[in-house]
C-alpha cells in the first residue's frame, strides 16, 4: 500500500507496480531528485494523423524568477491538470516527446513508469527506459503510448466526471525513486 510505502527508504519499480490506486501523496520529495533532472518541454501527438494534442516548453532558467521566498510550494511543478476532448479517448497511438536537462552526475538506468487510473480501476501502466544521460546534458526523447480500448460505457463515465482520470508518474535511477509527478484529466472538452 501506499502507506507501506511511504515507510520505506528506497522505492523501487516493483514496489509501485504493486500499487492498486492512485497514490494521495508524493512518494517522494523534491530533494530526492539529486540528479537535478529537470523536464523543460513536453508535447502530445497523434500519431495517426500528426496532430499536436498538447505541447507546453518551459522557461528558460535565466527567464525564470530566482527567489528564496518560504512560501513558494515545494511540489510546484510536479501535478499537471489536463483538458482534453471526448475524441482523445478513442485513439489508439499517442506519441509523448519530452525534453530534459540533468544536472553535473551521469545518470545509469533513467526509467519511468507511469500508472493511468480512472478513480479505483487501472486503465493501464507504461514503463519506458530513458537509458543513460550524460551529465549536463539537454536531452529529447519520443515514448509512444499503446492506448487500451475502453468500453463505451467507461468512456461516458470518464466524460461525466472530470479530474476523476489520474495518475502518477514514477522516475527511477538505478531502480532508486527519485521523482514523482502526478495528473489529472478532463475529457470533457474544456475546463
Amino acid at each position: 500500500t501506499e502507506e507501506e510505502l511511504g515507510r520505506k527508504a528506497l522505492i523501487g519499480p516493483d514496489d509501485v507496480l504493486g500499487l492498486q490506486r492512485v497514490t494521495s501523496d508524493y512518494l517522494c520529495t523534491p530533494e530526492e531528485n539529486v540528479y537535478k533532472i529537470d523536464f523543460t518541454r513536453f508535447k502530445i501527438r497523434d500519431m495517426e494523423s500528426g496532430t499536436v494534442l498538447f505541447e507546453i516548453t518551459k522557461p528558460a532558467a535565466s527567464e525564470r524568477e530566482h527567489n528564496d521566498r518560504k512560501d513558494i510550494d515545494p511540489n510546484a511543478g510536479r501535478f499537471v491538470r489536463y483538458q482534453f476532448t471526448p475524441a482523445f479517448l478513442r485513439l489508439r497511438q499517442v506519441g509523448a516527446t519530452v525534453e530534459f536537462t540533468v544536472g553535473d552526475k551521469p545518470i545509469n538506468n533513467f526509467r519511468m513508469i507511469e500508472r493511468h487510473y480512472f478513480r479505483d480501476q487501472l486503465l493501464k501502466s507504461f514503463d519506458f527506459e530513458f537509458g543513460f544521460c550524460i551529465p549536463s546534458s539537454k536531452n529529447t526523447c519520443e515514448h509512444i503510448y499503446e492506448f487500451p480500448q475502453l468500453s463505451e460505457d467507461l468512456i461516458r463515465e470518464m466524460i461525466l466526471h472530470p479530474y476523476e482520470t489520474q495518475s502518477d508518474s514514477f522516475y527511477f535511477v538505478d531502480n532508486k525513486l527519485v521523482m514523482h509527478n502526478k495528473a489529472d484529466y478532463s475529457y470533457s472538452g474544456g475546463p
